[in-house]
């Protein structure tokens, strides 16, 4: 497991630099439409829960206009292709997070877990997991609830937990690979 985290961060960071480096002109452009379309910076921070139970800021492109709270235009096309995600290649250089890994929740979900739920916190939170091809429609589903809270925090938020356990369990670069690889086939379905 040693030799896994230690492939795991050098896999990591040498994608993440690629991918930076690659897409940099595409990051600058969405900075700029999403800093247009939303009247405000462009760049979303907030706090999550990370690796022990340590908490970090995670970055996003803005989708949502702060004065009426509603999700633009624009912002629905950069979640659905989920680029609104890309600026947390800045969160994988900084070692906040990894391609592949639960999810990274906000206070009140992860940092609450006990008994052997906690586990999970052993994982660094990522940009991609099983829970999240899963639950890839999250907003859709919630939308359906008659209390979406009240669903998400008894349905959803626990079976995610069960996902990242079994993930944990498993973890190899290979699952990795296929993880990342589902993402991709999702997204560009």
């Amino acid at each position: 497991m040693n030799q896994y985290k230690y492939w795991k961060i050098i896999f990591d960071l040498i994608l993440a630099i690629i991918l930076t480096v690659f897409l940099m002109p595409l990051l600058i452009i969405l900075f700029i439409i999403a800093s247009l379309d939303t009247s405000s910076n462009g760049i979303f921070f907030q706090k999550r829960i990370g690796q022990y139970g340590k908490d970090f800021v995670i970055f996003k492109f803005k989708t949502i206009h702060e004065k009426n709270r509603n999700c633009s235009k624009i912002g629905r096309i950069l979640r659905k292709f989920k680029l609104d995600e890309l600026p947390q290649l800045v969160n994988i250089l900084k070692g906040d997070m990894s391609f592949v890994g639960p999810r990274p929740d906000i206070e009140g979900y992860y940092d609450k877990l006990e008994g052997i739920d906690r586990k999970v916190l052993e994982l660094k939170p990522g940009l991609t997991c099983k829970a999240s091809i899963v639950y890839r429609n999250e907003e859709s589903i919630l939308k359906t609830q008659k209390d979406p809270l009240k669903y998400n925090d008894e349905v959803l938020f626990p079976h995610k937990v069960k996902m990242n356990l079994a993930y944990l369990e498993q973890l190899s670069f290979k699952n990795d690979i296929r993880i990342l690889f589902s993402t991709l086939l999702i997204i560009f379905k």
